[in-house]
């Protein structure tokens, strides 16, 4: 018989801790081995218990969650999930957490818990079997130090020559920060971004992009013109799709049925995006469960464009990668610090 996954929950509510851990114990493969209640007690118990995954809500007192993970990865590297509200301060520690080496999140439903608690036990359980699976010490090793850097003067080339599309889900925002601090302002190319994420953390998403990259990046609204040098983020729960009008290419948002199980949708975008730029498109798939992207990369293939996929190595869950790697569609298939490069390269050419 297999061991169960070792969990330790870290809350400051009584009440959460306790529907946390049921829905945990309910799980045959999970077990809750201890519980804490402020970031400290949370740091002195990995230490005592060596869980296998920590929940680790990001509002704490004593010590908060994010204090709490720097000394965690410090003192005994754990797969820590994030809890967070569904709030624009809890969004940028969420933002900031997986930046210092939490591997997911799981954002809390508003309101009473028992409103969101069948969406919460779902997340919870799933969360925390994926996360199990991270080899830990390949994920430490793919950490890079995020750098603050302050937005430079827009250098605006002639033309979008290329439209670059990135497509993630689990593990992604971290693997997408570590390509975008690595690519250069002045590319004459127009970015789009598809990160599978909960309403609410994707404006900041956005932000930290932009705060750690220097290049310009915003949430997508309804009628943004795309434009080289610009990186634009599909806000969660809307699909992303591009319209030519005159002269100009714009973004425009829906909420048509979810696709793959999700909105926005990779496949969406990059069938939109293919009918304008056709061969000049660069799409970019990494680490996530699933197989968002695998028809839509067959599109831009069909109309000519390059396809870069993570590999297994770096990626936190080999699951979107692997689907186009199967299907014959990748030109590349690289680990998560050479894929700016080969963006670049793609560009020029």
């Amino acid at each position: 018989m297999e061991e169960k996954i070792r969990v330790l929950v870290v809350d400051d509510s009584f009440l959460m801790r306790r529907i946390i851990s049921d829905i945990i114990n309910s799980d045959p493969e999970l077990e809750v081995v201890g519980r804490a209640k402020d970031g400290a007690e949370a740091v002195d118990k990995v230490l005592a218990l060596a869980p296998d995954v920590v929940t680790l809500d990001v509002n704490l007192p004593v010590k908060d969650g994010i204090g709490a993970l720097e000394d965690i990865m410090k003192k005994k590297p754990t797969r820590v999930i994030m809890l967070s509200a569904y709030t624009r301060a809890g969004a940028s520690a969420t933002m900031r957490a997986l930046e210092l080496g939490a591997v997911d999140f799981i954002a809390k439903p508003s309101g009473e818990i028992s409103l969101g608690l069948d969406k919460l036990k779902n997340d919870i359980i799933i969360k925390i079997k994926l996360v199990a699976k991270v080899n830990l010490d390949r994920y430490i090793e793919s950490l890079q130090p995020a750098s603050l850097t302050l937005v430079k003067e827009e250098v605006k080339p002639a033309l979008i020559k290329k439209l670059v599309i990135i497509g993630a889900s689990t593990g992604g925002p971290r693997a997408i920060m570590d390509i975008i601090q690595d690519i250069q302002l002045d590319l004459p190319a127009a970015f789009l971004i598809i990160q599978h994420m909960p309403k609410g953390f994707t404006l900041s998403f956005a932000e930290r992009i932009a705060w750690h990259s220097g290049i310009r990046a915003k949430e997508a609204e309804a009628d943004d013109i795309l434009a080289p040098g610009r990186i634009f983020i599909a806000p969660a729960g809307f699909h992303m799709i591009l319209e030519a009008h005159r002269q100009q290419v714009r973004l425009r948002l829906n909420q048509d049925p979810m696709v793959n199980f999700v909105r926005p949708a990779i496949d969406v975008t990059m069938f939109s995006a293919a009918e304008i730029f056709g061969k000049d498109i660069i799409g970019v798939i990494l680490t996530g469960m699933g197989r968002d992207g695998l028809e839509g990369a067959r599109r831009v293939k069909e109309k000519g464009g390059r396809i870069i996929v993570q590999d297994e190595e770096t990626s936190v869950i080999w699951g979107m990668p692997k689907s186009i790697i199967k299907a014959g569609l990748a030109d590349e298939v690289l680990p998560i610090y050479k894929i700016s490069e080969a963006i670049t390269k793609y560009i020029y050419s």
